[in-house]
């Protein structure tokens, strides 16, 4: 049936909008497809989850290792007053892979109350045990998550069906919207353009991916597939330009956590055009990036935002301390973004 409710055929028939309609007949049908028809009569009431720059926002902890909920706060604001579009919470930069469930849940809601509906906030959710990532899902709806965040199942190293009944079964075990989250890097698993394009279009609140594939050749092959039925994010700083100009919405950000107008801008450019402008941005912020990335996520960002006054704390094990010669570069390239 595509991507919406069963009886949208039906609601189509009963207000006219083919067979025997003066304004569409059964070939645009035909032609577009379910979901296609549905944008192009009901586009006004399509809209992304966010267009821009959402950061992927760190976890500060106090010297003890408990969540400091009071910094926390502090990071919300900051992100807010710098113009990022969406808040993803609990995510890879949020270290969510050291927290308890219990945890893990406090730290999305209370995100969720301290936001109130300023900006959306996206929950990321995902485990490689699809019962945890349900579970987890349907708690961030009831907190008010306005999305979720769904990465594929790491370890277990799912085939595409797989990933196909995983993604499925969390799609229809709640009620907001899904953005699918691909890094092979880390997971061990790659979702196919296939698959996101399948996904998007049987699952009505399956709308997105963050891509962080590295790959542009498959994001390109993916987005030639969707036809406009996948909401795009760059999942890496360093391709926010390419990814938006192969009809990208935004990026999902660890740039954002120290340079959240900065990062916003880009993605502004682009969805204004300039692309001459947001490739120039985008060039101007590498040598940073590259740095933030010099050694595994979120390691360097840490050590980034207690460079511009932040009391980010100390990362959970097994991720340590950030090498002194890195934080030398990374300080380096702080300075001359303009930002220490």
């Amino acid at each position: 049936m595509g991507r919406y409710q069963d009886s949208f055929l039906f609601d189509l028939y009963l207000n006219g909008y083919f067979y025997g309609s003066s304004e569409f007949s059964v070939e645009p049908l035909i032609v577009y497809g379910v979901t296609d028809l549905y944008r192009i009569i009901f586009k006004e009431e399509i809209m992304a989850i966010f267009k821009g720059a959402g950061v992927a926002i760190a976890t500060p902890f106090k010297e003890n290792g408990e969540v400091n909920y009071e910094e926390f706060e502090c990071l919300i604001e900051f992100q807010i007053e710098n113009g990022t579009d969406a808040i993803i919470v609990c995510g890879t930069t949020g270290e969510a892979a050291t927290m308890s469930e219990k945890e893990h849940m406090e730290v999305v809601k209370f995100c969720i109350e301290k936001v109130n509906k300023r900006i959306p906030v996206i929950a990321g959710t995902g485990s490689n045990c699809t019962q945890t990532a349900i579970e987890l899902s349907q708690l961030a709806e009831e907190y008010g998550a306005d999305a979720v965040l769904q990465v594929t199942p790491y370890y277990n190293k799912a085939t595409q069906e797989g990933l196909c009944a995983h993604f499925g079964a969390v799609a229809d075990a709640i009620n907001i919207p899904i953005i699918l989250y691909n890094v092979p890097s880390r997971t061990g698993c790659n979702i196919l353009p296939e698959t996101v394009v399948k996904l998007c279009r049987e699952k009505k609140n399956i709308v997105g991916i963050k891509d962080a594939t590295g790959n542009i050749a498959q994001t390109s092959r993916m987005m030639q597939l969707a036809e406009g039925c996948v909401d795009l994010y760059s999942g890496n700083d360093d391709e926010i330009v390419p990814i938006m100009s192969v009809g990208g919405l935004g990026v999902i950000s660890v740039l954002s956590n120290v340079a959240p107008k900065q990062t916003h801008d880009i993605c502004q450019k682009c969805l204004d055009g300039d692309y001459a402008a947001a490739r120039e941005l985008q060039f101007k912020a590498l040598p940073l990036v590259k740095a933030l990335f010099s050694e595994v996520n979120p390691i360097p960002v840490k050590s980034a935002l207690k460079m511009i006054g932040f009391e980010a704390g100390p990362l959970r094990l097994p991720l340590t301390e950030m090498e002194d010669a890195h934080k030398e570069v990374l300080k380096d390239e702080m300075k001359k973004y303009g930002l220490i």
